[in-house]
């Protein structure tokens, strides 16, 4: 893991860390990545699962169109010989 080393922090924001990392009952550091968790992986993020499901109930799609889908008969393509 990676280690990250923060100078020159305000002791006002110091203090304001350790009451905030208290009142979850966890270390200042362990505030200090949950923070940094949330700020860069937003638990709102789109999950592509999600977009696409989205995207099939908005267009209709039905699980009878997707069973449609897998029954189709097709046959795979042929790879491009350069000979």
């Amino acid at each position: 893991m990676a280690v990250l080393t923060v100078r020159n922090l305000p002791d006002d924001i110091h203090r304001a860390l350790r009451m905030r990392a208290a009142r979850h009952g966890r270390s200042t550091e362990a505030e200090v990545r949950e923070i940094l968790a949330m700020a860069v992986k937003p638990e709102m993020r789109v999950r592509l699962g999600d977009a696409l499901m989205a995207l099939g109930q908005e267009i209709g799609l039905t699980n009878e169109d997707c069973d449609a889908l897998q029954n189709m008969n097709q046959t795979p393509a042929v790879p491009l010989r350069f000979e």
